[in-house]
């Protein structure tokens, strides 16, 4: 029995769904710009990823799904008939081309496949996005060491020049 996926932007579908299930809005940290939610994603207690989470609000979590013109694919049941927790956050334009071109349903698989080519591509962005941060502030770090560095050398080049003086005007 293939479990079949359905898309809606409403939010109460999207927040009935999730809280059926334990699942909690939050945004994926190191994402967030200008005090606003970044990557989003709905945890469910027993599932990884809770360390780089952080919980928003609901309001956060529509606010920052509207801007960016989303629609939620989600699955209500597995293929053996348990209830399911997959979902998958997805451009309207996708979810509108997917509709049109594939009737509204999905095989489970064919959507699993899909979300984890688009999850793996969100986790790459935020990894190089907190790289760069890394990076930045490793940068800094070493710079502001070779300053003290500098300063203490021509410090200590100073006080050699000074006892050199010292001992040869004697």
């Amino acid at each position: 029995m293939a479990s079949e996926s359905k898309t809606t932007t409403d939010h109460k579908t999207i927040q009935q769904w999730a809280e059926a299930r334990d699942g909690k809005p939050t945004s994926v940290k190191g994402t967030e710009k200008d005090g606003e939610a970044g990557l989003l994603r709905i945890d469910f207690p027993g599932y990884s990823g809770g360390d780089r989470l952080e919980e928003i609000s609901w309001d956060e979590f529509f606010k920052k799904f509207d801007e960016k013109n989303l629609a939620f694919l989600y699955q209500e049941h597995t293929s053996s008939g348990e209830e399911s927790r997959f979902f998958k956050l997805i451009g309207r334009d996708s979810a509108e081309h997917k509709a049109s071109s594939h009737g509204k349903s999905h095989t489970a698989d064919e959507t699993h496949k899909a979300a984890q080519h688009t999850e793996h591509k969100a986790d790459d962005k935020a990894h190089k996005a907190e790289h760069k941060t890394e990076h930045k502030a490793d940068d800094k770090a070493h710079k502001s060491e070779h300053k003290s560095d500098e300063k203490a050398h021509k410090a200590e080049h100073k006080s050699d020049e000074k006892a050199h003086k010292s001992s040869t005007h004697k």
